[in-house]
């Protein structure tokens, strides 16, 4: 008996010592606008994590109508305060909606990966999309995410919403945020590119 609450004590500080710290650090898509937190695909992933019994934790620093702007005034603290692993990064989109220049969001966008990775967290990019705009906007902004990516070296997921949620019944009202339905299509798409960090 005593060996084995040995052995058990023994694997729960394994498992502890061994544990990743991953923050997200998003807008509205991560912060789980006009739905439950719980469905959530943040929340969604941590299940995903539970279940390999690694006791990795995620921390959601996610803030609805959130800029690249805003995450460079936070990421300090969240780095500070949660020392993680790997930081998500899922921000942008909002830049690009108040008309900010593809240039300032791509910089933002490396000064956040940049001060993640100079803690020692590997870095994960999140792209979205805009709707259709004229001179190109779209795919200028677009394209800053797997030219950011080649640069840091870092994986990043294409468009994490998808063809699939963005099915009207996958969507809100708005059209803009996904509703329950849509969120286990983003944890999905996060979910295999989040595997190789952990490791």
């Amino acid at each position: 008996m005593i060996r084995f609450l040995l052995a058990v004590i023994i694997s729960l500080i394994s498992m502890d010592a061994t544990a990743k710290s991953i923050v997200v650090l998003g807008d509205s898509i991560s912060a789980g606008y006009g739905i439950d937190v719980a469905q959530g695909w943040v929340t969604l992933l941590q299940q995903k994590l539970d279940g390999k019994g690694a006791g990795d934790i995620i921390h959601n620093e996610s803030i609805s109508g959130d800029t690249t702007t805003g995450g460079l005034a936070r990421i300090d603290r969240a780095i500070a305060l949660h020392k993680p692993d790997v930081v998500i990064i899922e921000l942008g989109v909002n830049d690009s909606l108040r008309g900010f220049p593809p240039t300032l969001i791509k910089s933002n966008l490396a000064e956040l990966a940049h001060r993640a990775q100079r803690a020692g967290a590997k870095v994960l990019l999140l792209s979205m999309k805009i709707p259709p705009t004229p001179a190109n906007a779209t795919s200028m902004f677009y394209n800053i995410y797997p030219q950011l990516a080649k640069e840091l070296r870092a994986p990043y997921v294409p468009f994490i919403m998808g063809d699939d949620a963005l099915s009207k019944d996958m969507m809100q009202p708005d059209g803009l945020h996904p509703n329950a339905k849509g969120q286990p299509f983003i944890a999905d798409k996060v979910w295999p590119q989040l595997l190789p960090l952990l490791k």
